[in-house]
């Protein structure tokens, strides 16, 4: 199935409907978007890619929208993630919902530690944070939150405000390769374990392939399957950590997509991103 590619309008509520039902077969291409670009060797063969511009005239693009702290700031190969000590920020692809598709994101990470991520399948509540102040923290001289700073983003998060409404209202697809695997690049956060990543050569793009089908999600870097997610399982694993999404809120099946900005000193470069139909 095919579901909405595009909307470059603010959807009607007939459309709304349309994109949350299964089964409902769309396929919207904007009259104004680039031409499709056929995928290199290793990245979905025999696909048309369309872009999704990251940068215009310069700056970053109108299409894109940034909620909460921190920022992404244009650099030489594209946007650098540009973290602050208040707490995170995602910048939301606003243009339009993508239903079943491929996504593609070419991203390079400046430490194994490095902490970011691509969120899919984000409900329309995610654009009601725009222009609206997430939950501020302060840090101690060591950097790191004290107590009662983490029970004050503890509460943001069970509250789903701010940022953290993306958390349990899409899924996040990590990027952050030195850590355990429910929680490193390619895991569907705290929802489906990642294999295991070679490391990648010093200064080295990666290419991240996100196919959305339905109800599932599946993830390969560089080639590489990491993950499966099947949102209709009934043997989703337990919420282990506050930081991971509650179990109970529906996704849409035609959703936003954004990318996140971490914690001081996570800094991340996205270089591009594009989308193209499933087979």
């Amino acid at each position: 199935m095919i579901c909405p590619q595009a909307f470059h309008w603010p959807p009607s509520p007939w459309q709304h409907f349309l994109s949350g039902v299964a089964g409902v077969v769309l396929l919207l291409q904007p009259a104004d978007s680039a031409p499709g670009v056929t995928s290199p060797a290793g990245s979905s063969t025999g696909a048309t890619w369309r872009t999704l511009p990251l940068i215009t005239d310069g700056k970053i693009s109108s299409d894109w929208v940034h909620i909460g702290w921190g920022r992404f700031a244009v650099a030489a190969d594209g946007l650098r993630t540009e973290c602050d000590e208040r707490g995170m920020g995602l910048l939301v692809y606003q243009r339009e919902r993508l239903g079943d598709c491929r996504l593609r994101v070419v991203y390079r990470a400046e430490k194994p530690k490095s902490n970011s991520g691509v969120y899919v399948r984000l409900d329309d509540g995610i654009l009601t944070w725009t222009n609206r102040p997430s939950v501020a923290v302060r840090r101690d001289a060591k950097g790191k939150l004290p107590k009662d700073m983490v029970q004050k983003l503890m509460a943001a998060s069970e509250a789903e405000e701010g940022v953290w409404y993306a958390v349990h209202h899409g899924y996040e697809v990590q990027i952050m390769d030195d850590n355990d695997d429910a929680h490193r690049t390619g895991a569907i956060y705290g929802l489906a374990k990642a294999a295991p990543l070679p490391p990648a050569a010093d200064g080295a793009w990666r290419t991240m392939l996100i196919t959305l089908r339905e109800n599932v999600v599946t993830v390969a870097v560089d080639g590489k399957q990491l993950s499966r997610f099947d949102a209709a399982s009934p043997d989703l694993p337990p919420r282990q950590r506050w930081t991971e999404p509650k179990r109970d809120a529906p996704r849409p099946v035609a959703g936003y997509i954004a990318l996140q900005n971490h914690d001081p000193g996570d800094v991340v470069f996205f270089k591009a991103v594009s989308v193209a139909p499933l087979d």
